[in-house]
């Protein structure tokens, strides 16, 4: 007989390597889709929960078009942000380094749960210093501070990250900062109805698993020596690590990006209701604007999601924003 070739597929990806914890519960972005609008390149909102929503398919390739369609959407309520500062970069040897920061005099008490706000008010003097430093400086981008006391799941302390501007001047670019710096921005001033968008997030935390939670091991027979729920062998002893073998280690709470999700709707409750009876599970009632993103977001409910304009959606794919015919309101309680 001839030698029978095993199947052995890899166990886990290695997409993602190497799987750490995410260093705060709020993503970092790296990467942006450039834009020559200038513009804030984003918006944040707070994971509330998921309800179906029911439209008609316009969309004019579609084999469905015309027909009343029932899609699952997740609920981001979006408290206005408020832009709390301007940031300066300037070339370094290890990259872009910040050198400039420009604080707004307007000052909620809430950030003081954040940061050790400032007691003198010395804006205007700042932005004259950051407009005369404006040549050292080829980036630009905007402190933004959310506000979680608007939203209905009890939080105050808020937080704080940075947000790019579109555009290729810098010296637009810091005008329209200037005239942001102090005020709030709400998802409707950002964001649009029918348009695709990166979702960023922190997916739920599991903690240390083992390989068989982790990597899918399938368990050794029962009298397999030091251990079922293992795998048979860790790789060579020698060499830096045995990263090609599954590992126990950290599972969840890593930093994952969702490319193209489409925002079906930016509204507030007084317009089209979105709490069903009861309240939404582990998350309370919506009560400020909020948005509905077709299909699944990463993360449990509570946790801040980061959308920006999507980097891999070419412009001929964006589409009008949908004619929605009803949103669920079931009562989720059991």
């Amino acid at each position: 007989m001839g030698h029978i070739k095993r199947k052995r597929p890899r166990r886990g990806s290695l997409q993602f390597w190497h799987r750490k914890r995410a260093s705060r519960i709020y993503p970092r972005i790296r990467n942006q889709a450039e834009t020559k609008d200038v513009q804030l390149m984003g918006f944040a909102g707070y994971k509330a929960g998921m309800t179906q929503v029911f439209y008609v398919d316009s969309r004019p390739t579609s084999p469905t078009k015309g027909d009343e369609l029932c899609v699952a959407t997740t609920i981001i309520e979006c408290p206005p942000m408020k832009i709390m500062g301007l940031r300066l970069y300037k070339p370094s040897i290890t990259g872009s380094a910040a050198f400039c920061d420009v604080l707004s005099d307007a000052f909620d008490i809430d950030l003081s749960k954040k940061i050790t706000l400032p007691k003198k008010k010395t804006e205007q003097q700042k932005i004259k210093d950051a407009e005369s430093k404006l040549e050292q400086a080829p980036e630009i981008r905007l402190l933004v501070s959310t506000q979680p006391k608007f939203a209905g799941f009890g939080k105050k302390k808020p937080e704080i990250f940075e947000m790019a501007i579109g555009g290729s001047d810098i010296k637009t670019k810091f005008e329209y900062a200037k005239t942001v710096l102090g005020k709030e921005i709400k998802a409707s001033d950002v964001l649009t109805s029918g348009q695709y968008y990166d979702a960023h997030a922190v997916t739920t935390g599991k903690g240390y698993q083992g390989v068989i939670k982790r990597f899918g091991v399938r368990r050794k027979v029962h009298k397999s020596e030091k251990g079922v729920r293992r795998v048979g062998t860790l790789g060579a002893f020698t060499g830096a690590k045995t990263w090609r073998v599954p590992h126990p280690g950290q599972m969840g709470f890593h930093t994952r990006t969702e490319y193209n999700k489409q925002v079906l709707l930016i509204s507030n409750p007084k317009e089209n209701e979105i709490n069903p009876s009861g309240g939404l599970i582990n998350y309370g009632v919506v009560k400020s604007d909020y948005i509905l993103v077709v299909g699944s977001i990463p993360g449990p409910k509570k946790r801040i999601i980061r959308f920006t304009p999507a980097i891999r959606m070419k412009a001929k794919y964006q589409t009008q924003a949908p004619e929605l015919q009803s949103i669920s309101l079931r009562s989720q309680q059991g």
